[in-house]
């Protein structure tokens, strides 16, 4: 019960800000109206993907330094659970974007920057599964990682605010905290962060708990 208490905390945390976003009061606001709930959902999956990528990254230097198998599977299973929070970011940026921008893409630089750094990762994945050879493969995607995660950051935060976007933020744009959160709102945002952040990593775990499962029944 004491490894869980964080796991009961995430699950507590989003089901409190999907009641919470989905009911409460939210600013009266030109365009935005309604959609701007959907700042307690897209948000937060782009956060905990780069999570998931760091701690991805943290193990791929583990494994680089120790050559433990259990660091390599860390980090692959990090990096397949950040896929799917990156591909929920993206779907749920898209319906944001048909509602208030007029069209699910945009020519954005932080859609572009995002675009690119999704392919990155799962170029990743490709990689590994490219490589037979169990050591070639660990060490080889290792160092892919060490590189990818500084460029992730540079594609979808650095560069967007170096051009102009219509992402609030970015391109000399206010943030969403300095516009448009209400005293409610940033409560149940932060809220839904460090939820979703807690489940992602709570996915994460037991990914890495099968794979080191299978990879003791195959080597009976």
């Amino acid at each position: 019960m004491r490894k869980s208490w964080w796991k009961i905390l995430g699950v507590v945390m989003v089901g409190l800000t999907i009641i919470g976003g989905l009911l409460g009061p939210v600013p009266v606001l030109a365009i935005l109206n309604e959609t701007i709930r959907n700042v307690y959902f897209h948000v937060p999956m782009w956060f905990t993907m780069m999570v998931l990528y760091l701690i991805s990254l943290i193990y791929s230097i583990k494994y680089l330094n120790t050559g433990k198998r259990e660091h390599d599977f860390m980090a692959v299973e990090a990096v397949n659970t950040g896929i799917i929070f990156c591909l929920c970011g993206l779907l749920t940026g898209m319906l944001w974007a048909n509602f208030t921008w007029g069209a699910p893409w945009t020519n954005d630089p932080q859609l572009n920057g995002a675009a690119i750094a999704t392919l990155m990762y799962l170029a990743y994945l490709v990689l590994r599964n490219a490589l037979e050879e169990e050591q070639k493969r660990a060490k080889i995607s290792a160092i892919y990682n060490i590189f990818a995660f500084p460029i992730m950051i540079v594609l979808i935060y650095i560069l967007p605010k170096m051009n102009d976007s219509l992402h609030p933020g970015s391109g000399g744009n206010n943030t969403f905290g300095d516009l448009d959160m209400d005293n409610y709102m940033r409560p149940v945002f932060y809220t839904a962060v460090i939820g979703w952040i807690l489940i992602g990593c709570w996915i994460a775990s037991l990914r890495y708990r099968i794979r080191i499962i299978e990879d003791k029944r195959n080597s009976f």
